[in-house]
């Protein structure tokens, strides 16, 4: 271990290969150590690792629905790995490191929780969430007392970008800034649509590559667009994307297993031979 100058403890590369003991400390040398020398994990930064924390609280939300074993216990690995590498980096920095994580997160829970460590009696859940959105309130003005103000869309919880937008336009809704039917709505969508076809129209590859930040931006706004007429249809924005995910896995995985059953693979095949395949998928999703 070596200790910056702020108390910081970055932990010691392990030197050979290691065995797996199920010891935090040893995990955190094994991090330490792909991080000297493994050249993917030495060029990442703590944004460069968002997507992957992200996918990884997916892909473990998957694998409790499959209730197996062996992959919930990787997939809670893989989101564990997704702290540690964190820690690991901000240690590095000298910020802080995986004890003050712990420590942060074990005041946290004490002070969540009075009716467990100290005299306050709840009488039910329904209590205790009342109590927990009481201390909350309480830990935002202490952050506010630290020059962080609370604004009023800093509620909007974390999720994905789906989710966020919808929850956005709902709070911003609540404050009177909306359209006032579902026209208005569709018509915000046609206009974003329009303007990103004009980004795109009439213009080479190399233009749009170099113009790639506002087609990004362009794009932005007609999925935040379409998002505000789901909100006005009462729909979920993401429940509805993933119907259309699970659709065309499904529709897909019917093409490779015709191509199969003809004996070739989805490399041997075409365009047009997919395509009417794809057409075969949805005849055989009405009729099932």
């Amino acid at each position: 271990m070596s200790i910056l100058n702020n108390n910081v403890t970055v932990p010691a590369p392990v030197e050979d290969t290691p065995e797996a003991s199920g010891e935090l400390d040893d995990l955190l040398a094994l991090m330490a150590r792909l991080r000297a020398d493994c050249p993917w994990d030495r060029k990442q930064t703590n944004h460069s690792l968002i997507p992957y924390a992200i996918e990884e609280a997916y892909e473990l939300g998957e694998a409790v629905q499959s209730d197996d074993d062996e992959d919930i216990k990787g997939e809670l690995g893989d989101v564990l790995l997704q702290v540690i590498f964190h820690c690991q980096m901000y240690a590095e920095q000298g910020r802080f490191d995986m004890s003050d994580v712990i420590a942060t997160l074990q005041e946290k829970l004490v002070r969540r929780h009075p009716h467990v460590f100290e005299a306050e009696t709840l009488k039910d859940d329904a209590a205790v969430k009342i109590r927990w959105d009481e201390i909350k309130l309480e830990e935002q003005l202490a952050r506010e007392a630290r020059g962080k103000p609370q604004r009023r869309l800093d509620n909007v919880k974390a999720g994905s970008a789906l989710m966020q937008a919808q929850d956005v336009q709902k709070q911003a809704s609540t404050l009177g800034f909306d359209w006032e039917g579902i026209a208005g709505a569709v018509e915000k969508l046609d206009e974003e649509i329009a303007e990103l076809k004009h980004e795109l129209t009439n213009k080479s590859k190399a233009e749009t590559k170099a113009n790639i930040r506002e087609v990004e931006k362009e794009l932005g706004d007609c999925i935040f667009a379409l998002v505000n007429v789901a909100r006005k249809l009462n729909l979920d924005a993401e429940a509805a994307t993933l119907t259309c995910v699970h659709k065309f896995k499904s529709r897909f995985g019917y093409i490779e297993a015709q191509l199969a059953a003809s004996g070739k693979r989805l490399e041997d095949s075409d365009t047009t031979e997919m395509d009417a395949l794809w057409e075969a998928a949805k005849q055989h999703e009405r009729s099932s």
